[in-house]
Order: C-alpha cells, then sequence, then structure tokens
C-alpha cells in the first residue's frame, strides 16, 4: 500500500519536528513497514510518500496509540491542511543501471 500525505504546517507549528521525528522512528520499527520520503514545495506544501507491505499494517500504524494522539495533535496544533491518499498499486516497474 502507498499512501501520499500532503500537507501544510501552520505559523508556529513549534512542536512539529520532534513529533515527525518520534513518529518516523516509531513507524519504522514496525512490521510491514517499507519506507518513507518526504520533499517540500518552495510554496510551502510538504508530500510524504510512504508504503507499507499490506493495508493490515498501514491500519495498524493508524490505529497505534502514540500515533493516534500525534494525528489529533496535527489537526490541532500542527497542519493548516492536509489531504491523505492511500493507494493500491496496479503495476510496478523498476530499471538499475549496472556500471
Amino acid at each position: 500500500m502507498i499512501g501520499i500525505f500532503r500537507n501544510r504546517l501552520r505559523e508556529g507549528a513549534a512542536g512539529y519536528p520532534a513529533t515527525a521525528e518520534r513518529m518516523e522512528a516509531l513507524v519504522s520499527k514496525l512490521p510491514g513497514f517499507l519506507g518513507i520520503k518526504t520533499f517540500r514545495a518552495e510554496d510551502g506544501e510538504r508530500v510524504s510518500l510512504f508504503a507499507f507491505e499490506s493495508l493490515a499494517a498501514l491500519e495498524a500504524w493508524r490505529d497505534h496509540p502514540e500515533h493516534r494522539i500525534a494525528q489529533r495533535r496535527g489537526r490541532e496544533e500542527f497542519y493548516a491542511e492536509y489531504t491523505l491518499e492511500i493507494c493500491q498499486p496496479l503495476r510496478t516497474a523498476r530499471f538499475v543501471a549496472v556500471d
């Protein structure tokens, strides 16, 4: 399962960096977590792409008690707006150049 999390932070979201770091450390230890990459555009929009082996693994993360607290804080303190999309790849192709 692939997730796309687009967001913009509120002004003064001072607790966000420590919370995000803690969440990344926590999720990285969960079974079925494959990885996350976060990008920031010049206009302030942030996009995180993340992957889990299965919907069950993703739901375990969604429902993790400490993550639930961070989700609530995100809505109340950190994010001005966000969109979360969960996707299932239809096809995967990979190329790696051999030098």
